[in-house]
């Protein structure tokens, strides 16, 4: 089987992840619009009221993806699953950071004589998608991983199965398992709270 060929891109990761302090700079504006695309993306299914826009998620992400020790990225699509766990992470810590009680956690005072007793939940509870995609971590790491590049990265079902080396017929038939789990770990927390 020929080996295909490797883009400028997966160049400058692989010298990135050796230490070339250089490649990692060179690297930001080749990759620059496509995080952006995929910031948007993360930043649009978010819950109203977020004061983080793409661009410092964007530079936020990239940095924790260069500050580590060893990144090791082997290629264009696991650069972009990372970038897209490292984007799921600062959501969530923002996320978790407005529902701390420091912050009030979304609460508005009111005269206890006056408070219903029945508060509908936010349409879309990040911290419920955390809880849901760390126990489908757990139990998959292969589904996780689709998930981190179907949802997170963007990726088409062709190319999530590219990046994971699998087949089309396996990444279809896991996310639609995923996508029914998830739902059902949703509805399940919207029932409890």
């Amino acid at each position: 089987m020929a080996e295909q060929p490797v883009g400028p891109v997966t160049e400058m990761l692989r010298a990135a992840s050796a230490g070339d302090s250089q490649a990692a700079a060179d690297l930001l504006p080749l990759v620059y619009a496509e995080l952006r695309k995929l910031a948007r993306a993360r930043m649009a299914k978010t819950p109203p009221g977020n004061t983080l826009q793409p661009t410092a998620l964007v530079h936020e992400a990239y940095l924790r993806l260069i500050g580590r020790d060893d990144p090791s990225w082997n290629s264009r699509g696991h650069f972009f699953a990372a970038a897209a766990k490292a984007m799921r992470q600062i959501l969530v810590e923002q996320a978790r950071r407005k529902a701390s009680i420091k912050h009030g956690g979304g609460r508005k005072r009111v005269d206890v004589a006056d408070a219903e007793l029945f508060i509908d939940p936010p349409a879309e509870d990040l911290l419920a998608l955390e809880e849901a995609l760390t126990r489908l971590e757990q139990a998959s790491a292969r589904q996780g991983k689709i998930v981190m590049l179907r949802y997170f990265a963007g990726l088409t079902n062709e190319e999530t199965a590219a990046a994971m080396d699998i087949s089309l017929r396996t990444v279809e038939r896991e996310w639609r398992f995923v996508r029914s789990f998830l739902y059902s770990q949703l509805s399940d927390s919207d029932n409890t709270s």
